[in-house]
């Protein structure tokens, strides 16, 4: 595999394209390779997929998003990374449930560099960031994955939209960071 992230149209699907079973997939490791079968850049990358359905599914993102991470031996020296990663996750979740009134499919992948967050949902519509007032109780999401993330994307697609955020931590480019 040569890109870093994959069409989450599909329910449930892996970083590989392989259809999962169930309603979680598991992680999965992939290596790209050429036409020739060899890997002349050394890409390498981890990642997970899932679907959550708009009732409930942001707490169980939350709750999903901090398993994975536990499998990544930065994580113990950078709980603000993760608890960074698990906030982005909420709010992309909850703009794909209440603005798109849509399921949300969640992939993480971490390429050794960097971890990249990316939700999909059904709607088109890119989100744009909003100055809520004070007292107002929605319209920060946006604006808050934009400032913990490294670098956010959005990108429309034949189905819908992904959302997508980059996280770097410190230790990323240390041999023993996963």
């Amino acid at each position: 595999m040569t890109s870093k992230r994959t069409d989450t149209g599909a329910t449930d699907t892996e970083q590989t394209g392989k259809k999962a079973t169930g309603r979680k997939a598991s992680g999965t490791e992939a290596t790209g390779t050429n036409a020739t079968g060899t890997n002349p850049t050394g890409i390498k990358a981890k990642g997970w997929a899932h679907s959550f359905p708009v009732s409930g599914g942001v707490h169980a993102g939350r709750r999903w998003t901090r398993r994975q991470l536990e499998s990544f031996p930065w994580t113990a020296d950078e709980p603000e990374t993760v608890d960074a990663v698990v906030l982005a996750v909420s709010e992309l979740l909850t703009n794909a449930h209440i603005h798109a009134h849509s399921d949300a499919h969640l992939i993480l992948t971490w390429d050794g560099d960097c971890l990249h967050v990316s939700v999909h949902d059904e709607d088109p519509t890119l989100p744009r960031q909003r100055s809520p007032r004070a007292g107002e109780t929605s319209g920060r999401g946006v604006g808050i994955v934009r400032m913990l993330a490294d670098t956010m994307e959005m990108r429309c697609q034949r189905h819908g939209k992904t959302v997508s955020a980059c996280f770097r931590p410190a230790r990323a480019g240390r041999p023993d960071a996963g």
